[in-house]
């Protein structure tokens, strides 16, 4: 493992942060019912989400993972998604246990963090205060907060330029591999969640330069390199 003390912490929402799965699956069944279409269920589109609401809303209009919707339908609905995640983003949503002291612990340790996710800004700032992190992240950067996303190195670079700090000092910490993505094309060093939203596939597979299974973990980790 090559890992070496970061000066800086950027974090992932969905699938590290959060289990959104339940309200973003309740929003896809209701979705699909107001426009007349069997529901799902939430192990279904578990395996859908990870890179925005819109890609979401494609995947359920054709029932699978890669491909595209008709356009008209995508039209109609993904309106109706947005009218119903703007009012379900955080009802059914939870932190992942051990993100309360990962954080805790990054903060402590003088960590600066930013937070980095491909969620609009519309639903990301409501669900991090209603679920108590907002104030850990001195930068929340969006799905829409620039032209381009992860796995996009833009994000990234952007927060680092934000904070003063050169890539090769910073992590990312993600779940999935447009994280990886993301954080090779910025020259950061990343870190993977085992249980986030990866489409099924083993994040080993993406060869992060570590994964852990609770943030709980973060401690030990970074204490244990120079």
């Amino acid at each position: 493992m090559s890992l070496k003390k970061p000066q800086m912490v950027l974090i992932d929402v969905d699938g590290t942060l959060v289990d959104s799965v339940p309200d973003l699956a309740w929003c896809v069944d209701e979705m699909m019912r107001q426009l007349g279409r069997p529901a799902y269920g939430e192990a279904k589109v578990r395996n859908w989400v990870g890179n925005g609401v819109e890609r979401l809303v494609r995947r359920a209009l054709i029932g699978q993972l890669d491909g595209e919707p008709d356009e008209t339908d995508f039209a109609k609905a993904y309106p109706v998604f947005l009218d119903l995640y703007a009012q379900n983003t955080s009802k059914r949503s939870t932190l992942y246990p051990g993100v309360q002291e990962g954080l805790e612990y990054l903060q402590s340790a003088g960590y600066k963090l930013g937070c980095v996710t491909n969620k609009a800004e519309q639903f990301t700032l409501p669900i991090l205060k209603d679920l108590g992190i907002a104030a850990y992240f001195s930068i929340v950067v969006s799905g829409d907060t620039l032209a381009h996303k992860k796995p996009h190195p833009a994000p990234l670079l952007h927060a680092a330029e934000f904070f003063s700090v050169e890539p090769a000092h910073a992590t990312m910490l993600g779940d999935s591999v447009s994280d990886v993505k993301a954080a090779r094309a910025a020259g950061f060093q990343i870190i993977c969640m085992s249980y986030g939203y990866n489409h099924g596939v083993d994040i080993h597979a993406a060869s992060p330069d570590a994964v852990i299974d609770s943030m709980a973990e973060l401690q030990a980790l970074l204490e244990s390199v120079a």
